[in-house]
């Protein structure tokens, strides 16, 4: 309870489309932009994702991310996490490849495949700019999104040979199991940043107890090796990141997560949804860390050390 609260900002991911709101960075300017604005909100990791300026499609190829991350390198002295998630559409040689071209200080794990069902946005979605939107949300009712422990073994290689360490992205109780038995086979070394993601369909729900579940699981598996973070989808964005800062924890954001900072009302920023989760830490009596203090807790190379 008295570390200071890491603060992950997720500026535009792969889930979103950019119909969905005119907020959502999609060029590199506005991703350079909008990650820099986070930054001196009060975020110290910067979670990122690269899309086609053009159509605002995913786009996992280490050219879409050469724009932008020497521009955020040398705006701000936040730690850079790119995504090896990339899009469930796409294989793990190719979601890798970012992170290995650029030896990030943290690289985003998945920890488990799992069904990954983004169909349902398409009740509330009818209208599209792109063609591409809505057979990605529709295509989600038969997608498996691959994580095997032989694409896991794949990234673990390919990044740590760089010095890059992990955000573990668990969505559900049997990815933190995954986890625990890279830690046993000495694949993966301490400290554990375990991101628990809440309300994806296809993972666990949202509800405080399956919060509590995941994190009493956590706790047994890693105990004081654990850096413990969450992630909630949607509506439960905020109320998922205070349970985790009452129990001691840290919390992400970010237009990746969800789009909106109240009932019925769109983010204009990922700045915004920083600033509200900075007021919320410190409500609760917490502070919010600093990227060398967010370095130092988990055990980092150093901005230094990259390829950007």
């Amino acid at each position: 309870m008295t570390d200071p609260v890491i603060i992950t900002c997720a500026v535009t991911g792969a889930i979103h489309t950019p119909s969905m709101s005119p907020h959502l960075p999609v060029t590199p300017d506005e991703i350079a932009q909008s990650a820099i604005a986070a930054a001196e909100a009060g975020a110290a990791i910067l979670h990122l994702h690269a899309r086609d300026p053009e159509t605002g499609r995913p786009d996992q190829t280490p050219e879409a991310f050469a724009p932008f991350l020497p521009r955020i390198k040398q705006a701000t002295g936040a730690v850079v996490n790119l995504t090896t998630g990339g899009s469930p559409y796409m294989n793990v040689e190719e979601r890798a490849r970012p992170a290995t071209d650029y030896a990030p200080e943290v690289a985003s794990l998945n920890m488990g495949s799992m069904n990954f069902g983004l169909y349902g946005m398409l009740d509330r979605y009818k209208t599209f700019q792109h063609d591409w939107e809505r057979d990605f949300l529709e295509g989600s009712r038969d997608l498996v999104f691959r994580n095997s422990f032989k694409d896991i073994e794949y990234v673990l290689a390919a990044c740590q040979a760089n010095g890059t360490r992990f955000e573990f992205e668990c969505y559900d109780t049997s990815h933190l199991y995954n986890l625990h038995h890279f830690v046993q086979r000495g694949l993966v070394k301490p400290p554990f940043f375990v991101q628990s993601v809440f309300g994806l369909l296809g993972g666990i729900g949202s509800h405080p107890e399956d919060v509590m579940h995941m994190k009493r699981t956590a706790d047994r598996l890693f105990g004081a090796d654990l850096r413990w973070s969450v992630l909630g989808a949607g509506a439960a964005q905020f109320r998922i990141a205070a349970q985790s800062v009452a129990l001691g924890g840290n919390l992400r954001v970010g237009l990746e997560d969800s789009l909106w900072i109240g009932k019925g009302k769109l983010a204009t920023s990922n700045a915004q949804q920083v600033e509200r989760a900075r007021a919320l830490v410190e409500s609760l009596g917490r502070t919010v860390a600093t990227p060398d203090e967010a370095r130092e807790i988990l055990s980092l190379k150093g901005g230094d050390q990259v390829r950007f």
